[in-house]
Order: structure tokens, then sequence, then C-alpha cells
């Protein structure tokens, strides 16, 4: 699949709850790999971009399958504890 495919698919939790659509996808430039999707476009993001990651965005290491849907793990408490160690993520992507 080229990334490009992934732009425009709707976003399911693996609980069925829509989170939204690919705007933009985030790439980790040392590695190679997606590192994000984002669910507003990255041209419309003003202000705060911190806030936007952490809440408009979700990583892809919980992504469980693409296909006609893009299918992600659905939040838990053992997600969060996951979230707060993407911190580190969030503020070399901000600045």
């Amino acid at each position: 699949m080229k990334m490009s495919d992934l732009y425009h698919m709707d976003i399911y939790s693996d609980n069925g709850q829509y989170l939204g659509d690919v705007q933009a996808v985030i790439l980790n430039l040392e590695s190679g790999e997606v590192s994000r999707l984002l669910t507003v476009p990255w041209k419309n993001i003003k202000g705060d971009a911190k806030t936007v990651l952490t809440q408009k965005s979700i990583l892809y290491k919980n992504v469980k399958n693409v296909g006609d849907v893009v299918l992600v793990s659905a939040p838990s408490p053992a997600s969060a504890a996951a979230s707060a160690a993407s911190k580190e993520e969030i503020n070399d992507l901000s600045r």
C-alpha cells in the first residue's frame, strides 16, 4: 500500500467508534516509518500544534488493520500510559 492510499480513509476504533478520516500523514524521517495519522489537514493547524497532535491524531502503532477503513485499537487506560510515553515525540514534532 502506498502512503497516498491512506488519505481520506475513514478511521474506526475496534469497538466501532468513528474517529474521523485521514487528512495528513506524519512520517518519522529517521526511520522512514509512518508515525501518526492526523484527522485535520496539517495546513489548517494554527496555534498550539501540541494540542492538535494529542487530540486530533492517532499513533500509527495503534493501527490494527488498513483495508477499506483504518482500524485502530480503542483507547484504554493502558493506552493513556503509552500516550504519555509519546509526549517526547509530540514535543519534537511541534518545534
